[in-house]
């Protein structure tokens, strides 16, 4: 992820704040392509953005059981 947003702190206390709406998008389609799963608008969330750990809990719940 630090590759894709260099200019991002993704270690920040609240991520979602580091991050701008081209950020934002961009990390959804990555997350997307790299996971094969869907992330639409009501994904976007400061919950789950704020921390690299809930970007993953988002991700899992997305994930096939």
């Amino acid at each position: 992820m630090e590759e894709n947003l260099p200019l991002v702190d993704v270690d920040a206390d609240f991520l979602f704040a580091e991050l701008s709406s081209l950020d934002i998008t961009s990390l959804m389609m990555l997350l997307s392509e790299e996971y094969h799963v869907t992330l639409d608008s009501s994904d976007v969330t400061p919950r789950n953005f704020r921390s690299l750990d809930s970007i993953v809990n988002m991700v899992k719940s997305k994930l096939p059981q």
